[in-house]
């Protein structure tokens, strides 16, 4: 099955809600639909940037599932943007 991304560059976290628990949160989103093969946090020009692996049938159904995880990741935390990539022999494409 094919290997997609979600990449969120996030800015400030919404009241109440520690730092450690965004990741979680976007990796349980991304699980409710589809299987999660790895999720991490990076610093990137002074932002963080949330990134959630998982399986998707099709780009179409990829997309579908990063709306879901961008939607339900801004519970948490303000997205200031995204991307979803496919993983094909080695290399990540944009979709979309």
């Amino acid at each position: 099955m094919p290997s997609f991304r979600v990449t969120m560059t996030l800015g400030a976290l919404r009241s109440g809600v520690a730092p450690e628990a965004v990741v979680p949160h976007a990796a349980s989103a991304a699980a409710e639909l589809t299987t999660v093969e790895a999720s991490d946090l990076a610093v990137v020009a002074g932002h963080a940037r949330v990134t959630v692996r998982f399986t998707a049938d099709d780009p179409e159904l990829a997309l579908q599932i990063a709306d879901h995880v961008v939607a339900a990741t801004d519970a948490v935390a303000r997205p200031l943007d995204h991307a979803v990539t496919e993983r094909v022999k080695g290399r990540w494409f944009r979709v979309g």
